[in-house]
This record gives structure tokens, sequence and C-alpha cells, in this order.
């Protein structure tokens, strides 16, 4: 396997004495495009939602085990939380811009981040729109509230201002499944142009989604990962009868 950027050790996830996830183990590699998909409730958006310690907002939750991201565990105590949500950006299920102008949507990770010349910002917000695939859409409307968008176009943006911050990982939750047939086209390319830049991690209910975008698909089950390999083998060879009922639509 080509370079590893993500290696999940026996990772278990409990919500009170609920068992989300059980004894998790798996290898990402960089700059390639990882699909989870599987039944809905069966852990994908929860084990998602590790790689950028998200769940750590949720009172209840309890992790067991590791994620070695460039070879440190991120669970480790002395990890700074706030930089590794830097490194690895998320997109989720609807799109969440800011009301603020699109300008000011993709210019505020860099303005946090200390950066304040409006030339270094107008460098930034051009490059990240253009590397979203949306900067000819926008680029004579930057003032404008980025609600006035459109649901895809709104996505787009959020992608931008993920970008903005120079992030490794992009993890994508559902990005495309409030969106119609030709925006969801557009995510969809873009996330194949993309992955020549960044490791990405997407959550579909879509199988065909799954198939079109993804160079290695997991399939989860009750919590359970219970199989992963190169997207084409899970859907044309899986060597396990859940996942071949699961993608022939027999459960699901």
């Amino acid at each position: 396997m080509q370079d590893v950027k993500v290696n999940i050790k026996d990772l278990s996830v409990y919500y009170g004495t609920n068992k989300a996830l059980d004894r998790i183990s798996m290898l990402i590699p960089d700059k390639k495009v990882t699909a989870f998909i599987g039944p809905s409730g069966c852990g994908k958006s929860t084990f998602l939602r590790t790689l950028n310690r998200m769940n750590d907002l949720i009172d209840s939750i309890r992790i067991e085990g590791e994620v070695i991201i460039d070879g440190i565990n991120i669970y480790q105590k002395n990890i700074d939380v706030v930089n590794l949500r830097k490194k690895i950006g998320m997109i989720f299920q609807k799109s969440n811009p800011f009301s603020k102008s699109i300008y000011d949507n993709i210019a505020y990770g860099p303005r946090i981040n200390g950066i304040n010349q409006k030339k270094q910002l107008d460098e930034i917000v051009e490059t990240s729109l253009k590397q979203a695939a949306i900067w000819d859409e926008v680029k004579d409307r930057l003032n404008n509230s980025a609600l006035s968008l459109s649901g895809g176009q709104q996505q787009r943006i959020c992608i931008a201002r993920t970008l903005a911050v120079n992030p490794e990982i992009i993890l994508m939750d559902e990005p495309a499944s409030a969106l119609d047939p030709i925006s969801t086209f557009k995510i969809e390319e873009l996330i194949h142009e993309l992955k020549e830049y960044y490791t990405i991690i997407i959550v579909t209910h879509n199988m065909q989604q799954a198939a079109r975008t993804s160079d290695l698909t997991a399939f989860f089950y009750l919590g359970e990962l219970i199989e992963m390999d190169k997207t084409k083998t899970i859907f044309t060879n899986p060597s396990k009868k859940q996942t071949e009922d699961y993608i022939s639509g027999r459960f699901g």
C-alpha cells in the first residue's frame, strides 16, 4: 500500500453504555479518496468525526484505541485540537456558509490564523475559490452574501472555506445528499480533482457515488468494519457475503 496517512488501531466508541463502533482498524492512504458506505446508523459518521475529534463535543462519549495521523496518535493528552482541525477540514451534509459575504467566508480562517494583509487574503480567496471550481461563478460578486447562492454553490463555498486554511485531510459527511443531480456531479468532479493535493474521506449513502469517486471503499454494519478494499473489488467481487448483500440491495 502507498503512503499511509491515517492508521486506525482498535478504535471503539461508546455513547454512554451504547457501543457505536467496535474495534475498528484500517489504513487510509495519502492523496486518495476513501469512501465509507453502509446503512443508516451503522457508525460511518461517528467514525468520520473521530478523525478530527469532533466527537469530543459530546458529553457521554468514550473513545478507546488509537487514531494515528502522520505518526502521531491524535488522542494523546497534549494534542492541540484547534491545530488538528486546521489540518483536517470537514464538509457537512448541509452546506453551512456563514451569513457573511462570499469573500469573508473564505477569508475567515486565514484571518483567525493571523493573516490580515489584503493582498495576501485576496490571493488566498481567489486560489481557494478556483480550487473549489466556483471562482468563475462568483468572482464578480464577492461582496454578496454567501447565503444568496444556490445549495450546490454554497457547498462549494464551504469547500473553498476549508481549503483556505491549507488542510491535509478533508472529511466529507454526505456532501451531496441535499443537492440536485447537476450540483452533485460538480461536487463529484471536484472530489476527483482535489485528491491530487489532499487525502479525502467521504461518507455516502449513495453507492453509485462511492463507486464513481473513491479509490477505496469501507463497508460498515452495526458498528463494525465488515470489509475494506479497492472500490472496484468491493463493488464487483467483495469477499464478505454481508457486503455483497448490501451492494446488491438485499438489505439496508
